[in-house]
């Protein structure tokens, strides 16, 4: 257990307790990770554009249009 991290020694300054009660605080090392970030967003980014293509095709269909509509239409029509 690595309880010399800068970080470790930070937090339980900040919160003035003492490290041995901080075993589970721990900041991991993460190598060969260089670019995933970019990966993920680039990813995440191509399949929001899909999911917002295939949302705006049903959504831009006719039955969905005409459903959307009279319901409009019908709210509108509510008396008072």
């Amino acid at each position: 257990m690595n309880l010399s991290h800068p970080a470790t020694k930070t937090v339980a300054r900040a919160l003035r307790l003492p490290l041995r009660r901080w075993p589970l605080l721990r900041v991991p090392r993460l190598v060969g990770d260089d670019g995933m970030t970019t990966t993920e967003y680039a990813i995440g980014t191509v399949v929001a554009a899909a999911f917002a293509a295939v949302l705006y095709a049903v959504v831009s269909s006719d039955e969905v249009v005409d459903a959307l509509t009279g319901l409009v239409q019908d709210a509108l029509a509510v008396d008072f």
